[in-house]
């Protein structure tokens, strides 16, 4: 039987899946949430720069898709802190956590769109459409790398 007083070690992940201690969520949220509130601020200001006007409506098309995958990032990442000031006291923490965590991964999902077309809008208007796509595709596999490949390359590992 498990010691209930035991004290957990940095590594132990037996307990990391399911125990409802919010910290873990927390620390992730500290490092999405200012990615999705930077970028939110630059796309809010980069209608109001004067040649915003003169870009083509594809562009605009993209400029409009980033914004809104965004702030819909920033949505999501927000949603955990609001949602749990609100359903206070917390009851079932194995749970809230459950679902906080598929709504930060539809939000990092959203961030990665809109860090590739963010790439791609910004590239595209200083160097020209070729080095903007390729860039977005460059950023793109990048962040498929290190956000997907590598957890689950890890996973068999650990499994193996």
């Amino acid at each position: 039987m498990p010691d209930p007083q035991r004290q957990r070690s940095p590594t132990d992940e037996s307990l990391d899946d399911d125990d409802g201690d919010l910290t873990d969520m927390l620390g992730e949220l500290r490092v999405l949430l200012p990615t999705a509130q930077l970028l939110s601020a630059f796309l809010i200001a980069v209608p109001f720069a004067p040649g915003f006007r003169n870009i083509v409506q594809a562009e605009k098309n993209v400029f409009l898709a980033t914004f809104l995958l965004s702030v819909a990032a920033l949505v999501l990442f927000t949603a955990p802190a609001v949602q749990h000031r609100l359903m206070r006291p917390l009851r079932q923490r194995a749970n809230f956590k459950a679902r906080a965590s598929r709504q930060m991964l539809v939000g990092a999902a959203f961030l990665a769109i809109a860090l590739v077309l963010a790439t791609q809008f910004v590239l595209s208007e200083v160097l020209g459409h070729m080095v903007g796509n390729v860039a977005a595709a460059a950023i793109g596999a990048l962040i498929g790398a290190m956000w997907l490949l590598v957890p689950l390359t890890w996973n068999r590992r650990q499994a193996a």
